[in-house]
């Protein structure tokens, strides 16, 4: 049949009109285009008089479908099928060069068999589906490069994507790694450690880190360093990016300093412990004031020595365990504090203590041991008689945040102790502050903060501010 736009059905056109989306209506035969709607002129920047005289294949600049498939063969089977057959088409026009998705389908209307082509404008899909595939690029480009392995877990945990980096360490292929479970690459001892940073991520919207053991295909374990993250869309988690290192160069290095640290640090405090015993020994038998002063001193120094090198370890220790902030008593870390003072230097001065009871603060375990170091400082760089040492706590206005303060009757902190805090601390002057980066540390890894200043007395002031847990 051969229709033209005067003798198309009424009904047709209606038909249509009524579409709220682009839509024509085509001769079946010739593909000639009869009806179209208002939102179809819109889309193709053409009036319906124009539009009614020409066929669906005028309206492409390519007379092949993105796919290949000439324009022509795609509407014929279109016409000859049942069911809807779709492609899309590059088409020019005023409007410039755009992307259609062209639905089509046949329908009886007025008795009369119609081609009725229903038409998308896709042009911003594929413009944004290209700018993804150009950053993917660049991200893979950037993930081929670093030195560290780079991958993706999908929302159940398994492998979605990886760099190369992730395959040679783990010695697996792409096929072997991809929708493996990240837990399944560590070994049994470990791999609770993967999934409980895993659990952190997908349940709690928060990153995570963990060291644990990879296993090779060949059986070799590798000690590995995992830190992950969160894929949030719309608020939920629907996947994780992490970061790998193997380890094991590093673990090789820090054994063999551990050792060497450890052999120093024996011989260290022996031979300290032999120089303080001979020098004690011809403090009591010399009778020259003077020769008792010098001796005296050595004694001094040999003994602030050996506390250097012990507060050395408690620093290493606390690098080492790297411990997270977690509730914590304010008076209990005091007493046990006090607890753990050298009974002799406890009884050589009077401490006073007045930390009122569920002061809960958010800070790590070795809170203790930064309160034992400041009243230790306190007390023995006292020239008192009997040093006056005061402890006081309280909440602060914020509510968020709790106060402890330790002041004493001494002289004073010498402005070398106090600049470790500042950094403008010489070399020669770290090994006397190192108690003092031990405090600072122990109190800025919970989150908290620390401040020197003079008593009221004319000694020192140090308060550690704390973060509370909650805001309570």
């Amino acid at each position: 049949m051969d229709r033209d736009g005067e003798s198309t059905p009424r009904v047709v056109r209606s038909f249509v009109e009524a579409v709220p989306t682009p839509t024509v209506a085509c001769d079946p035969e010739t593909h000639a285009i009869r009806a179209t709607n208002t939102p179809a002129t819109a889309l193709l920047g053409q009036d319906r008089g124009t539009l009614t005289l020409m066929g669906l294949s005028d309206l492409g600049e390519a007379d092949e479908t993105t796919d290949g498939e000439p324009v022509s063969a795609a509407v014929a089977d279109a016409v000859d099928r049942e069911g809807v057959t779709e492609f899309e088409w590059e088409i020019g026009g005023e409007r410039g060069r755009r992307r259609l998705s062209l639905s089509l389908h046949t329908t009886t209307i007025a008795d009369e068999r119609w081609l009725i082509v229903g038409l998308t404008d896709v042009t911003d899909r594929v413009v944004a589906e290209a700018d993804l595939r150009s950053q993917l690029r660049i991200v893979d480009a950037i993930a081929s490069t670093v030195p560290t392995a780079l991958f993706q877990c999908s929302a159940d945990g398994t492998l979605s994507r990886w760099n190369a980096r992730l395959a040679d360490d783990a010695d697996r292929g792409g096929e072997e790694l991809s929708g493996t479970d990240l837990t399944a690459l560590f070994d049994d001892e470990t791999r609770g450690a993967v999934a409980e940073a895993l659990r952190r991520v997908y349940r709690e919207n928060e990153p995570a880190d963990c060291e644990a053991t990879l296993l090779t295909r060949a059986g070799e374990r590798v000690p590995y360093r995992l830190a992950l993250g969160p894929i949030v869309d719309g608020g939920e988690v629907v996947g994780a990016v992490g970061v790998g290192e193997d380890r094991t160069e590093a673990s090789i290095r820090e054994e063999r300093l551990a050792a060497l640290t450890r052999v120093l640090r024996h011989n260290f405090r022996n031979d300290l412990n032999v120089v303080i015993g001979f020098t004690e020994r011809a403090l009591e038998s010399t009778d020259d004031p003077t020769r008792a002063t010098e001796l005296q001193r050595v004694v001094d120094t040999a003994e602030r020595l050996l506390r250097v090198g012990e507060t050395s370890r408690s620093v290493e220790r606390l690098l080492a365990d790297r411990p997270a902030p977690g509730p914590i008593d304010l008076a209990d870390a005091v007493d046990e504090a006090l607890l753990s003072l050298s009974p002799d230097l406890r009884r050589s001065a009077d401490i006073e203590v007045d930390v009122p009871d569920g002061i809960t603060v958010s800070a790590i375990g070795y809170l203790a041991e930064a309160i034992e170091e400041l009243v230790d400082n306190a007390i023995r760089h006292n020239d008192a008689e009997r040093p006056q040492v005061e402890i006081t706590a309280a909440k602060l206005p914020s509510e968020s945040w709790a106060s402890l303060v330790v002041t004493d009757d001494g002289p004073g902190m010498p402005a070398a102790e106090r600049a470790v805090l500042t950094g403008e601390e010489t070399p020669l002057e770290h090994a006397s502050g190192l108690g003092l980066w031990y405090v600072n540390w122990i109190v800025g890894t919970g989150g908290g903060g620390f401040d020197i200043s003079e008593s009221k007395t004319g000694g020192t002031r140090v308060e550690m501010e704390l973060q509370t847990p909650n805001g309570g």
